[in-house]
């Protein structure tokens, strides 16, 4: 089978794929943990350090005023690749997970009072979930969820029954990071805009996935990490509407967020900066933007027909062994799946699995409602990236095929 992209070739420029792990080449697909990062985006990080470092906005001398130009720069890179409005609406953090926590803390301060009602979906990351049962068990709201159905599919018509008059924010994934499943986020906003409820979305799944456009998608809010687009650990983005941003509160409190300080009050800077209290990541934004100048020099759409054939191969293939089960098997995914063989330990078969060389991940993946609704412990999950190959899902289909005869 061939694919848009020259998978083979794309590998060279990943020093970690030319790893052996027991004397076998290394079969990565664990790339919805964190992807493998290229040498263009190592080497950024390196020059940074080794030419440029220093604190940005906090000093008029050359390495300073270069530290902050890369930052804004970084800044300005992601606001083109999500097609934001202006970069005052783009605020670096440390992650999908902080991102989150800082809208959700921000708007418990001003906007969330008891009585109040938050939406979230069944198939949400802990981070996308834990974070507003806080913000409701705080301020004594409510929190509401879309179910999903055998297929994985969230059953979307529930959501109009659900609209009340304290309904105050819907959050929602984009994509499902246990089952892959590509969910009908445009229809969720612009239900939830005409009854004039903020949304939410979650893009850890899709940043590196599926071409993003803030302003087509009218999302008030979107977060994502670096790690899991090419770019560093401990990196992040949340983007915000700006007339949102504007209403919020800091939730974190020091240097560079401020314009005026004395014992009696305090002036917080404008947007973006009041909210990246502290010394920022400076090289994690320059990551940032590294792994970006990376995908957008490959082509998002390459990126994402390229996993799209990469999935269906791998979904036919482990469909044809009778022990294997695959969910949501029949809906729109993108970059990943999960299964288990029937009447085993997923951890068993990954343990297999990684004697053979092929990392993949086991578990609930930090999502248990989801492993309560499917009535299973944990699953199998593969997950693709630009730099992976056919031949490596055979690999994986071998290693499988090996795994159900050991353990059956």
């Amino acid at each position: 089978m061939k694919t848009p992209l020259d998978a083979q070739k794309i590998r060279d420029d990943f020093p970690i794929l030319q790893t052996r792990v027991y004397d076998k080449p290394l079969v990565y697909l664990d790339n919805a943990a964190t992807t493998q990062k290229p040498r263009q985006v190592i080497d950024r990080v390196i020059s940074y350090y080794y030419q440029n470092n220093s604190n940005a906005h906090r000093a008029k001398y050359f390495l300073a005023e270069k530290s902050s130009e890369l930052y804004e720069s970084a800044r300005e890179t992601v606001r083109k690749f999500i097609g934001a409005a202006n970069s005052q609406e783009i605020i670096f953090t440390s992650g999908t997970t902080a991102s989150i926590n800082l809208v959700a803390q921000s708007l418990r301060k001003f906007y969330f009072k008891k009585d109040d009602e938050i939406i979230i979906t069944e198939m949400e990351h802990h981070s996308n979930l834990v974070p507003w049962q806080m913000v409701c068990k705080d301020v004594g709201a409510s929190l509401k969820v879309i179910p999903f159905d055998d297929e994985g599919v969230l059953r979307i018509k529930s959501l109009e029954s659900m609209f009340t008059e304290k309904t105050r924010l819907i959050a929602v994934t984009h994509v499902s990071n246990v089952t892959g499943v590509i969910n009908p986020v445009k229809e969720i906003i612009v239900r939830a805009h005409a009854y004039n409820i903020p949304v939410l979305l979650d893009g850890a799944q899709s940043i590196s996935h599926l071409p993003i456009d803030v302003e087509i998608l009218d999302c008030d809010f979107f977060v994502f990490s670096g790690h899991k687009m090419y770019a560093e650990t401990g990196t992040g983005v949340l983007y915000g509407k700006q007339k949102w941003l504007e209403q919020m509160f800091p939730v974190q409190y020091g240097g560079g967020m401020v314009l005026s300080v004395d014992f009696d009050n305090t002036t917080f800077a404008d947007l973006p900066f009041r909210f990246e209290a502290g010394t920022q990541n400076i090289a994690g934004a320059i990551s940032i933007a590294a792994a970006i100048d990376y995908m957008n020099d490959i082509g998002i759409n390459a990126i994402h027909s390229h996993e799209k054939q990469l999935l269906q191969y791998a979904a036919d293939a482990l469909g044809d062994i009778d022990q294997v089960t695959l969910y949501a098997e029949s809906a729109t995914k993108s970059g990943l799946l999960s299964f288990n063989i029937n009447n085993v330990s997923p951890f068993d078969v990954s343990m297999i699995l990684d004697k053979m060389a092929i990392a993949v991940r086991s578990g609930t993946h930090c999502a248990q409602p989801v492993m309560k609704h499917l009535g299973i412990d944990g699953t199998v999950r593969v997950s693709f990236a630009l730099y992976n190959t056919v031949e490596e899902v055979d690999v994986l289909v071998k290693g499988v095929r090996r795994a159900v005869q050991i353990l059956q």
